[in-house]
């Protein structure tokens, strides 16, 4: 999390100057069982997941405190530090620690509508700190625009990805439509898939008030 002139910006949020790598990187590979998928010509091990699949590189623009830098894309998350806190359920705004005796805290869009305890929800955003869950509220563009709910999760299970589905043809490797609906990790078509997003299903979840629970914001917070 930095805090400037563009008030707290959420760690996972892309800065101005970060750039995705040329699509001329990505090639038609095999793995290790014989079957075609898609890589880099200079693929290391972490361009891929936990599960094997293939995520799209994006530069970063670290400062000197090792903290992201620059003017923030508020419409724009970048990949690696989504997944970074995803994967480590940590905030998105600070990346300390968002697991906590109660549960792990998480919002959602309101347009939907208050969800019950019986409805599977998947989600791509990373779950939040107590004192930064006003922030990311009113700092997200489509939470600000809906409205948010907040949700406390007993589980948060990794489910799959977000990202660009790929194809290899006679003119090589090509770029399909895509959509934001996530793969689950085991789906076939993960082995030609670019992701940029990682997914949790929360499950054993209560929506909960975010004045009950949530520190008022201090000095920084806002």
């Amino acid at each position: 999390m930095n805090t400037t002139k563009h008030g707290v910006v959420p760690y996972i949020t892309a800065r101005e100057g970060e750039e995705a790598d040329s699509f001329l990187a990505l090639r038609a590979s095999f793995d290790e069982a014989g079957r075609s998928r898609l890589a880099y010509w200079d693929e290391i091990p972490a361009d891929r997941d936990v599960r094997g699949v293939l995520w799209a590189r994006v530069s970063q623009a670290i400062g000197a405190d090792r903290l992201p830098a620059g003017v923030p894309k508020w419409r724009l998350v970048h990949p690696a530090r989504q997944r970074e806190c995803m994967l480590t359920l940590r905030c998105q705004v600070c990346v300390d620690d968002a697991r906590t005796p109660e549960g792990i805290l998480f919002l959602e869009s309101k347009r939907d509508g208050i969800p019950a305890a019986s409805t599977t929800i998947r989600t791509a955003q990373p779950p939040l700190c107590r004192r930064h869950a006003r922030v990311a509220a009113q700092r997200c563009p489509y939470l600000a625009a809906h409205g948010h709910i907040a949700l406390l999760a007993q589980s948060a299970p990794l489910y799959g990805v977000i990202g660009t589905p790929h194809a290899y043809t006679v003119n090589g490797v090509k770029v399909l439509a895509a959509d934001d609906v996530p793969l689950r990790y085991g789906d076939p078509a993960l082995r030609w898939f670019l992701a940029s997003q990682l997914v949790r299903t929360l499950r054993s979840f209560r929506v909960v008030d975010l004045d009950d629970i949530a520190p008022a914001a201090g000095p920084g917070s806002s």
